[in-house]
């Protein structure tokens, strides 16, 4: 059996060439998606960095705790309240204590020296000016965004002096320097920006960053000054005695060890670097894997209809159906060994390639590497094993019911291509693939928005057409070639005809298109309906004529230009921070949910909510304003929450919001912000009051204290659709994955299809038909296929994007669906000129023989 098949694979080896290339790329994708998966799973071992000299750190908890009936849970907090005062004095009689502050400290970069007497010209001009003008920066200007400690808890790091000395003075700073930052030396004058105002500061130090921040050193009076709370204690005696001094319920976690980076600056940023990073190759992966089995059992299906006379011929020789079987199973197994193995080796030698592509993009950190794992190759390995295997099993059936009089066929009109198992299965997938989303639109909307449901969705309903597409081919092919057949030439009569004729040919070309259009339609089209779906509720929800943010996530808005922006004549303010709730759910799980404190006198002059229940103006200190994902949503019932902060509060629902695509969150007041600060204002130029004088006002207070003041369409645009460049790149990437196997297998089907077409070609020629005729029949034929996949691509497209905008419509979003015409125009494009180079390529080599010789040639 084994040496007929490798007989076989070498009288066709056509057909294996295709199949071996196909699997391989599939099988080394895989892999060196896998690889980097792999080395997703573990972020790097860091140990404590801003604390990594300091004995003991004390700092408040910065997690929540509940207990519950089935044990203790726990979330991160918000806003982990400082160290207080007398817990200060406490640990201070055990040992040296050292008080860290932490507050924003951006600088602006000046001249010293010689250098400050001359004049620079450009862009980059940014001299600092002293007197009464000191505290005023120009428009225009941009400050490095740094942080500001007091100097005494530099040595926790440690840090050390390169130059200058310690400051000694209010005026006085150090800073740290850094390759390809400001250019900071000992003597220059800086205007720093912290929360306490703006003012110039002379640089009497500086410090080589150690790379987990920037930083500003101040006295320690002076930081106590700007930030008069105590983030973290540095204590210098035992642990033990520090824990015992604290007591059991003081709210403060004791750090030593490897336990202090919890207190560097977002300690979890690695981990939570790697979240994205995990998701967009698993996706990938799994992309790949269907794509590729798509693909190779399309493949061997077509191969094995071609294969029919020779299997008659068995047949007629003696050969059992059970043999028949086991030779194309043989055929597959040895395929598939021998395309994983070479996919393993491209896969190990293209994951750095591919790691190095998605840090260069930004898709993953700078630091992102491969690991050592080798369970990845293996599972590539098996995985093309099993795939080769699976595609051909199918195959292997119809093989084995070949029947001897196959043997005397000349026609090449396909029949019997729907058996009825067939059409169980594509009735199933499809029941499937149309009655899951039905489900989830009935029970629940938002979980169609997930990316992994938007994604995994297609491929069912891509299978259940797919399956169908020998019936649909027909009358796809007639209704594309209805126009064509019409004219004079009779090129489009033989295109409808032989499309008509060769039912599998069609179909093993339009699959992997289907699966592409598909794919792409579905993945660029959901994510653009999104964005123009966020995009709408905030032209909907917001309708104050300017928005003001910090500009960088965590950071507070300067409280200089937060009190000039009240004092604006005309202007109604709305200043909110962001915060989060968290709710225990069904006395099992905590639930943190994003929320914004508000004022709410100002809220309604600002914005116009999607309000299913309740009143706005009914929120006070004392009430709450949820969303419909939440489990309580009657107004009025009481709700218990845990602040950013961790204080437990019992709420009353005052209002119960739409919930949208997911931005529609929970509102509280300012007493129940946990401690956040002010982040975003939203003013309204007040009825009958001066627009332009409004607006010079704001820009004056931004210039002072380097805010941008944006208007509302500024601000809809810089949030509007097409703004996440990260998530279009990936996608980007998802889809060249598939355009890649799909490109082989649409090679590969044509070469396969055309090559065994040439007594049909010889007989054209014979029949009068030129050569150039001969070869645009061929490629219209490829045209035609590869828009029969596009067509049946579209309709799947179709049908998940109507799902999108229902759930969108049921979740109280009114925004059309987008459809992106211009990738599915390049993707159908480029598909079909493959196609058409494909066919006409092995179709012209043919042509150069004789046309009698390959009339009476044989298989």
């Amino acid at each position: 059996m084994l040496m007929l098949a490798l007989s076989g694979m070498r009288t066709r080896w056509i057909t294996f060439v295709g199949s071996f290339v196909a699997l391989a790329l599939g099988v080394g994708l895989i892999a060196a998606t896998g690889l980097a998966l792999a080395a997703t799973f573990d972020a790097p071992e860091r140990g404590p960095e801003r604390f990594a000299a300091a004995p003991v750190v004390v700092r408040a908890a910065d997690h929540l705790r509940v207990d519950t009936p089935t044990g203790t849970r726990t979330k991160p907090l918000d806003h982990p309240g400082p160290v207080g005062p007398r817990t200060a004095d406490r640990l201070a009689s055990l040992g040296r204590t050292v008080e860290d502050r932490t507050f924003p400290a951006d600088v602006t970069a000046a001249r010293s020296g010689a250098d400050a007497k001359q004049p620079r010209t450009g862009p980059d001009t940014t001299a600092v000016r002293t007197g009464a003008d000191a505290g005023k920066s120009r428009p225009g200007q941009d400050a490095e965004a740094r942080v500001g400690h007091p100097w005494p808890v530099a040595a926790a790091a440690p840090y050390r002096l390169t130059s200058g000395r310690a400051p000694a003075a209010p005026g006085e700073v150090v800073v740290t320097t850094r390759p390809g930052g400001a250019p900071l030396r000992t003597g220059d004058r800086v205007l720093v920006r912290t929360p306490a105002g703006n003012g110039p500061r002379t640089v009497v130090g500086t410090v080589a960053g150690r790379g987990f921040e920037d930083a500003v050193f101040f006295t320690d009076d002076e930081a106590a000054r700007i930030s008069p709370d105590i983030d973290a204690l540095v204590v210098h005696a035992d642990a033990t005695a520090v824990r015992r001094a604290l007591g059991p319920d003081s709210g403060m976690d004791v750090l030593t060890g490897h336990d202090r980076r919890r207190a560097d600056p977002d300690p979890d940023r690695d981990s939570r670097a790697l979240v994205s990073v995990n998701a967009l190759l698993g996706t990938a992966a799994g992309i790949t894997l269907f794509v590729s089995a798509a693909v190779v059992a399309s493949t061997f299906s077509f191969a094995v209809a071609q294969r029919r006379r020779e299997f008659g011929l068995l047949r007629t020789a003696g050969a059992t159906p059970g043999q028949i079987r086991r030779t194309v199973c043989a055929e597959a197994v040895l395929v598939g060994v021998l395309a994983s193995a070479a996919g393993v080796w491209l896969g190990a030698e293209g994951a750095p390639l591919l790691v190095g592509r998605m840090t260069g993009a930004g898709l993953a950190p700078p630091w992102f590497a491969l690991g050592d794992a080798s369970w990845p190759l293996h599972t590539a390995f098996w995985t093309g094993v099993f795939v080769a295997t699976a595609g051909a099993l199918v195959s292997c059936h119809r093989a084995g019911r070949t029947a001897p009089t196959e043997a005397l066929r000349e026609a090449a009109v396909d029949s019997r291509v729907m058996p009825a198992s067939r059409w169980a299965a594509a009735v199933l997938v499809l029941l499937a693939g149309l009655g899951l989303p039905a489900l989830a639109l009935a029970v629940d909307p938002g979980d169609l928005l997930g990316r992994k449901s938007y994604i995994t969705r297609p491929m069912l309903l891509v299978v259940g057409f797919a399956l169908l597409a020998p019936v649909l081919v027909r009358p796809v092919g007639r209704l594309l070639t209805w126009l064509p057949a019409r004219l004079p030439d009779a090129t489009g009569v033989l295109v409808r005809e032989n499309t008509a004729a060769g039912v599998r040919r069609t179909a093993a070309v339009a699959a992997p298109v289907l699966i592409t259009v598909a794919l792409a339609a579905t993945l660029t089209g959901t994510v653009a309906t999104l964005e123009e779906a966020r995009a709408a509720e905030s032209r909907t929800a917001t309708t104050a004529d300017f928005v003001v943010t910090s500009g960088q996530e965590g950071r507070p808005m300067a409280p200089a230009f937060v009190e000039r922006a009240r004092a604006v004549e005309g202007a109604v303010v709305s200043v909110s921070r962001s915060t989060a709730v968290t709710v225990l759910e069904e006395d099992t799980a905590l639930v943190t949910s994003e929320a914004r404190a508000v004022d709410p006198a100002r809220l309604a002059a600002v914005s116009e909510l999607p309000v299913t229940a309740g009143r706005l103006s009914d929120l006070d200190d004392g009430a709450i304003v949820v969303n419909e994902e939440w489990l309580t949503t009657r107004v009025g019932d009481r709700v218990t929450v845990w602040l950013g902060d961790g204080r437990k509060a019992s709420l009353r629902i005052a209002a119960v919001l739409a919930t949208g695509t997911g931005d529609n969150g929970v509102y509280v007041t300012r007493r129940n912000a946990g401690g956040a600060g002010v982040d975003r204002i939203d003013v309204k130029v007040a009825e009958g009051a001066d627009r332009r004088a409004v607006a010079a006002a704001l820009q004056s207070a931004g210039a002072a204290t380097g805010t941008r003041v944006t208007t509302r369409a500024e601000w809809l645009a810089a949030n509007g659709p097409g703004t996440n460049d990260q998530t279009r790149t990936g996608l980007r990437m998802i889809l060249g994955i598939a355009l890649l196997c799909t490109a082989t297998a649409l090679a590969n089907t044509l070469v396969m299809a055309t090559s065994d077409r040439v007594r049909d070609l010889a007989v054209l020629r014979l029949a009068g038909a030129t050569a150039p005729q001969v070869l645009r029949l061929v490629a219209a034929e490829a045209v035609v296929a590869v828009g029969v996949g596009a067509v049946l691509g579209g309709v799947v497209a179709a049908v998940n994007l109507l799902v999108v905008w229902g759930a969108l419509v049921l979740l109280g979003v009114m925004s059309a669906v987008v459809v992106p015409w211009g990738t599915l125009g390049l993707v159908v494009a480029a598909a079909a000129l493959l196609a058409a180079v494909s066919a006409v390529l092995p179709a012209s080599l043919a042509l150069r023989t004789r046309p009698v010789e390959l009339a009476g040639a044989r298989e």
